[in-house]
């Protein structure tokens, strides 16, 4: 092969919600690009992640969970994330290992809107089993990889633990012999094509769900109200909206006397200093929008419907 050979192409990240799909994207690129919670579910936009090498250029797509739930942000999830495998070059199925291995009765449920896609596919499909870090007998792994090789003949099955980032070099060496020849698309010091703005406001969301774990539900959203950079300080004004769909909502993420909030707001100025490398001055507000997960404007204008 030409030693000057240069690759370039897009991949999907696909597969069930809290498969790990954010957590592979962090590691492939080496910085992170996608919020990351215990929470099924949390990626609700395209996250595009740009891994810059001097032989190849791959622009990831983290994409939200496919699943059967109803209601129209939910809807709109899936379509992004359809979308995103449409216009791949090759597609990485992330499935979370020590789920299917302790329950192997859900595989067949969780990934009945990928089996028959997958198996039709004609591009390039890796199927990543997560969280091999879990197990220390790694046999009990053997099952599901000959049980997913069967199913998808034509896909590379192999365990990895995103995590732990094993796996990720052979990950990365099957992805890049899969690009197309072509020059890069996106300079070598991009790792997103994300605008601060949204990465900020996923950082509070990230937050707001990490602290509130299992009791706060997914009708949470942050809109960014205020952004200015003042002319010769190294500072930033960030007022963020945090929307809740009831009242009682609200009063879980304030907390007794703005404990929780405040909590909230200091590990996001944290990550947001550090994505700005400036110092932060942020302040937060909670408000309830009462049945907004059906509001196709109020979700559009947060930047959360996909075209259509």
């Amino acid at each position: 092969m030409n030693q000057t050979t240069h690759r370039c192409g897009w991949v999907a990240l696909i597969g069930p919600p809290n498969a790990g799909k954010s957590t592979l994207l962090n590691a492939l690129i080496g910085q992170k690009v996608a919020i990351v919670t215990s929470k099924p579910q949390t990626t609700r936009n395209q996250i595009v992640g740009i891994l810059s090498r001097k032989d190849a250029q791959v622009v990831f797509m983290d994409t939200p969970g496919i699943h059967q739930l109803r209601g129209r942000l939910n809807k709109m999830l899936l379509q992004t994330a359809w979308q995103s495998m449409n216009a791949a070059d090759a597609l990485i199925v992330m499935l979370d290992g020590d789920l299917y291995i302790r329950k192997p009765d859900l595989l067949d449920r969780d990934i009945a809107p990928l089996v028959e896609p997958i198996a039709a596919e004609t591009r390039p499909v890796v199927v990543v089993v997560n969280k091999i870090d879990l197990f220390r007998d790694k046999s009990k792994m053997l099952p599901l990889l000959e049980r997913l090789s069967a199913m998808w003949p034509k896909a590379e099955v192999f365990p990895a633990s995103a995590l732990n980032k094993d796996g990720m070099d052979h990950l990365l060496r099957l992805i890049v012999g899969y690009m197309p020849e072509g020059p890069a698309l996106y300079p070598e010091d991009q790792i997103s094509t994300l605008p601060v703005r949204f990465m900020t406001a996923e950082i509070v969301r990230e937050k707001v769900f990490n602290k509130l774990r299992q009791e706060l539900p997914y009708s949470t959203a942050v809109d960014i109200e205020q952004w200015e950079e003042e002319e010769g300080r190294d500072q930033v004004i960030v007022n963020a909206v945090i929307y809740v769909a009831r009242p009682s909502h609200k009063s879980m993420v304030i907390g007794k006397g703005g404990a929780t909030i405040k909590e909230i707001g200091i590990e996001a100025r944290k990550d947001i200093q550090e994505l700005l490398e400036k110092r932060v001055h942020l302040e937060l507000w909670v408000k309830v929008r009462e049945g907004w997960t059906e509001d196709l404007g109020f979700m559009r204008s947060l930047g959360l419907s996909p075209d259509e």
